[in-house]
This record gives structure tokens, C-alpha cells and sequence, in this order.
């Protein structure tokens, strides 16, 4: 899939179901948005806000005009998800920002967030776009239970706090899909693996791994990766959500045992030099991947002792 395409999810039994690749940081196959195409249309997710026009146009290419969408949904306010919020909010006059509560106030005010994002991404940055401020009374604060009522589907409203505290994921029944965040890890369709999603400065293993119980228990058929697209998972919902439980705590020892022999920032050297993920993300993206998750760890490390 090539940067700017919009496909139509044909994963599972899905209707009405579309995702973008929005070209976030320069890669293909890294970022993805969804689109609901509903009574009530929704927008699953934002992207950074950087290729904002891809959006745009996608959701004219799937027929949804300027005063139709009614629903941006985002799973967590980091900005890769959150990002392109403000600017949807600015060009669709009837569309709502659907949030965690726990984080709606620094969609309100994102300087604090914006603060966080350049500490925690470092030369990442170069990628992003300063977000928009979103009005207060165009957000709808979510929890744990909510429902966001779009038609004929309907996203349902999971908490999911061990990647950030301030992240859900999304159910839709009708289509047998879960909105999966980040909290089933990084999905890689090119070469059909899963990688591990550990930023600082709230990653936490154990929250991470009762989130993991939380999708089991949704048991869905499709999972929709922010990071990056559909994934049939099928009766296999338990299989492919242990795999991931073992990438996660193989990471965490990996760091860990790293620690042990050298100095922090040699750490995130080390396995920034070493990441495996050159060949699908190039260099740059693999290495600051690794940094980030590298960081998580260490961080999380850290408020463990």
C-alpha cells in the first residue's frame, strides 16, 4: 500500500469500512486512519496532522463532504493518533472530537502535549506539525463503558491505560472489529509480524499485558492497527494476542539485561543500531522506533525499582 491510498477494509465481513495510509513519517505502511462511512460519519484515529490533505481528500473520495462527518474518534491523544484532530475540527463544522476524558484537556491546550511529544520523539519531530487547538464545546469526553452511536454501527468503548493512561480502543460490533490503538502492539503486513509499542513515559508491562486479557475478551474477528491497517485474527484472537505478550516481555528483558552491562543512552545506541527493521522502514524510522521504545522501557524500568 503506497502512501495517500485509501482502501475499503475487506478484511473479515467488514461494510462501510475504509483506512488511509497517511505517509506518517515518511514511510509506507506505518500509518494508518480509518473511516466509518455511517449515518453519523467517523473518523477512527488522525494521524500526526502532516499529510492533513490526504485525509481530506480521502474523505471526499469516500463521499463524506465537509458537513457530513459528525464523529472524530481518537484512541489516545499521543499525536501520532491525535494530532489531526484540530484540523478536522476546523474544516468540519458538524463534527465532534470524541476523546478520553483523562486526556481531552490537552487536545484543549496542547502545549503540554506538544512539550512531551518533542522530549519523547526527539529528530522525530521534523515530521509533525504543531496541532490545532480544539474548541472545548466540539469535545465529547469518553470512558471506560461509553457508546458513540454512528447508525448502523456503533463504537464501543474499552479502556486500554497500558501504553498511555489516556488510551481506549473501539469496538464495533456490526463489523466484528476492534479499534486496537496501540495496545496490541505494531502490526507489520509486509513481512506479517508484530512489533512491540513501548514509549515513554507511561508504558507499562503489566497494564499492557491486562490489556491484552481486555481484547480476548472482546474476542472480535478483525483487528484495525493504527500501526498499520486490517488484520484477520479469527479464532485465532488468543493466539495472535499471546504472541504479543511474548514480543512485549522478550523487549523488557532484552533492555533489561542490556542495562545491566552498559549506560542508558548506550542502551538506546545499541538497539537503535541494531534494529531489525531497516529493511521495511529504512533506516531512519527503524532507528528512532527503536530509540522511543528503548526509552519506554527504561523509563518504566525505572518506576518498577
Amino acid at each position: 500500500m503506497e502512501v495517500g491510498d485509501v482502501r475499503k477494509v475487506a478484511t473479515g465481513d467488514c461494510s462501510d469500512l475504509y483506512y488511509l495510509d497517511t505517509g506518517m513519517y515518511d514511510t509506507n505502511e506505518y500509518g494508518a486512519v480509518y473511516i466509518l462511512d455511517d449515518d453519523r460519519p467517523a473518523v477512527v484515529d488522525t494521524g500526526i496532522g502532516t499529510n492533513y490533505d490526504l485525509l481530506r481528500e480521502a474523505l471526499a473520495e469516500v463521499g463524506i463532504d465537509e458537513d457530513d462527518l459528525e464523529v472524530v474518534a481518537v484512541t489516545h491523544v499521543h499525536l501520532d493518533h491525535a494530532g489531526g484532530a484540530g484540523f478536522l475540527a476546523a474544516d468540519y463544522p458538524n463534527a465532534d472530537v470524541y476523546v478520553p476524558s483523562i486526556g481531552a484537556d490537552h487536545l484543549v491546550d496542547p502545549s503540554r502535549l506538544v512539550a512531551g511529544t518533542k522530549q519523547a520523539v526527539g529528530d522525530q519531530w521534523e515530521h509533525y506539525v504543531e496541532p490545532e487547538p480544539i474548541p472545548e464545546e466540539r469535545i465529547v469526553e469518553i470512558e471506560d463503558g461509553d457508546v458513540i452511536d454512528l447508525g448502523t454501527h456503533e463504537l464501543r468503548v474499552h479502556g486500554a491505560p497500558g501504553h498511555a493512561p489516556h488510551q481506549v480502543v473501539f469496538e464495533d460490533p456490526a463489523n466484528d472489529v476492534v479499534f486496537v490503538a496501540d495496545a496490541a502492539g505494531i502490526w507489520v503486513p509486509e513481512i506479517e509480524a508484530i512489533r512491540e509499542t513501548s514509549p515513554p513515559s507511561n508504558f507499562d508491562l503489566e497494564q499492557c499485558l491486562e490489556d491484552l486479557e481486555t481484547l480476548k475478551e472482546i474476542d472480535p474477528d478483525v483487528f484495525c492497527y493504527p500501526h498499520f491497517g486490517p488484520r484477520y485474527v479469527g479464532d485465532d484472537v488468543e493466539a495472535a494476542l499471546e504472541e504479543y505478550a511474548t514480543v512485549l516481555e522478550e523487549w523488557v528483558d532484552a533492555v533489561a539485561a542490556k542495562r545491566r552491562d552498559l549506560e542508558d543512552d548506550a542502551v538506546i545506541e545499541h538497539f537503535a543500531d541494531t534494529s531489525e527493521m531497516t529493511g521495511v522502514w529504512g533506516d531512519e524510522k527503524a532507528s528512532e522506533e527503536a530509540k522511543l521504545n528503548t526509552r519506554g522501557v527504561l523509563g518504566y524500568l525505572d518506576h518498577r525499582e
